[in-house]
């Protein structure tokens, strides 16, 4: 993989095991280089631990490991998060992400143009691809996969097809036949805002999923948001003064341009849930949008930004949130992104609530069953001082649900720091607790003794915002006798 500098590279996902292959990815830190270390995927003898094989997409005959002196393709996209297994079928489907540095397409190699924002299906004997299916077309946008894919038997030509459920940040659900990566129900190439500051990079068309989309109708002025009159006022003149043509608004360096869905969803880490059963998916969504400027080199070095592990420090971006002040080394622009379009001093959020739901699909319609506002005020606030408000605004969430068979979605992922059981069938919450730290996690549910548990980390989450900690909290209904 070349040079490493601490803190470049890191194991964010558990490893999938497919038909005794263990297959794993990795992050490579955002915003940094273009020269950052290769996104290779490895494919490990889940007994003898030997390395079956790794594919680097522009070097897809490169022996594993390298010989000599060789190196995995610098920069390529990566896979931070979840895989999926299909041990019927031997594959194994990697969400993947973008090449190094989000916001500049201009250097990418026709292989990484193929590959970023794709789900892409491996054969877990020999690390070949099967099929790719692509999210966004040259994506500049951090638009990469970031909830894993759901496996499902999907009704369609006269009984079921086996498929999956791919949900992505702009909101799109898209159901592929897993054995083809071909979509089962509609995919329509529409046309997208163009210009920016690389007007022939961008796609004309991009990829819209006509079963179901979890993102709402286009920001307006008057969806600007404050505590005050005066931070509403400050929101709306920064949205008039805001290069902004709806979804897909190029990137541009003379203005801020305005991202929406920001890069935290739509759907983000922890996906979907399915309930075979009631024929129902579950998805916890986000519904905020991003302040973004490409900042010109020049500027960028006047400022100090430069990649981590360089002199005076490099750039973690503002408050954890990836994009704020990243350098870009290796392309014109860095990036400075605003993440949920926040205000200075108050650091209350432009857009008007909610900033997150929870929808009940019929899965095979597409039609929305409910759809309501997810998390409470209780941790959010001006000035970062809590609210302790109980008032469901829906928040920003991340992580996934749990279905049980009784008809019940445990889920967490909210910053209120709560996890609910919550009515499938209706959307009602039925019961919830306090959790020591952020539930930034997918719950878990097993049984033991005939009796179920329900179990879920509380890590908490930098980017969230919400309490770190290091527990692992389980429930379980009271013994009877």
């Amino acid at each position: 993989m070349g040079d490493i500098v601490p803190g470049m590279v890191s194991m964010t996902s558990a490893p999938t095991i497919v038909r005794g292959v263990v297959v794993i990815g990795h992050q490579v830190l955002d915003g940094q280089k273009r020269d950052a270390p290769s996104g290779v995927i490895k494919g490990f003898d889940a007994v003898t631990g030997e390395l079956r094989w790794a594919w680097d997409m522009t070097q897809p005959d490169l022996p594993a490991p390298p010989p000599g002196d060789a190196i995995y393709t610098r920069g390529t996209p990566n896979m931070w998060t979840t895989a999926t297994g299909d041990e019927q079928l031997g594959l194994v489907y990697l969400p993947m992400g973008n090449s190094a540095v989000d916001y500049w397409s201009g250097s990418r190699t026709e292989a990484e143009n193929r590959f970023s924002t794709s789900l892409t299906a491996i054969d877990v004997t020999t690390g070949d691809p099967v099929w790719s299916f692509q999210t966004v077309h040259k994506d500049v946008w951090d638009y990469d996969l970031g909830s894993q894919a759901t496996l499902i038997d999907f009704p369609a030509q006269g009984g079921t097809v086996p498929a999956l459920v791919l949900p992505s940040k702009q909101g799109d659900l898209y159901v592929l036949d897993r054995r083809t990566g071909q979509p089962l129900t509609g995919v329509e190439e529409r046309p997208v805002p163009q210009g920016g500051v690389e007007p022939e990079e961008r796609s004309p068309t991009q990829p819209f999923s006509t079963y179901h989309t979890l993102r709402k109708p286009e920001l307006t002025e008057a969806s600007m948001w404050g505590m005050s009159p005066i931070d509403q006022m400050i929101c709306r003149i920064q949205f008039r003064q805001a290069h902004y043509e709806g979804i897909y608004t190029a990137p541009t360096s003379d203005t801020h341009w305005i991202q929406y869905p920001g890069y935290n969803g739509g759907s983000d880490w922890g996906g979907v849930t399915v309930d075979p059963s009631r024929g129902i998916l579950i998805a916890n969504y986000n519904d905020m949008p991003n302040h973004n400027r490409l900042v010109p080199r020049a500027e960028a070095d006047a400022q100090g930004w430069v990649a981590r592990g360089e002199e005076r420090g490099g750039s973690l971006g503002e408050g954890g949130a990836e994009g704020a002040g990243d350098p870009q080394a290796g392309t014109p622009y860095a990036i400075d992104v605003n993440a949920g379009w926040r205000l200075p001093v108050t650091n209350l959020l432009c857009k008007e609530p909610p900033y997150g739901g929870i929808r009940a699909i019929d899965l095979a319609t597409g039609e929305t069953l409910w759809d309501r506002p997810f998390g409470q005020a209780l941790n959010n606030g001006p000035f970062g001082i809590p609210s302790m408000l109980p008032i469901s605004i829906g928040t920003p969430n991340n992580g996934g649900s749990v279905v049980t068979a009784g008809g019940l979605i445990f889920i967490a992922a909210a910053t209120d720091g709560l996890i609910r059981a919550i009515d499938i069938e209706t959307g009602e919450t039925v019961w919830q607790d306090s959790l020591p730290a952020g539930g930034q996690a997918t719950p878990m549910t097993y049984e033991v003794g005939g009796r179920q548990y329900v179990v879920i980390m509380t890590g908490g989450h930098h980017f969230m915002e919400t309490p770190i900690g290091d527990e692992v909290i389980a429930y379980a209904l009271p013994q009877r006798g």
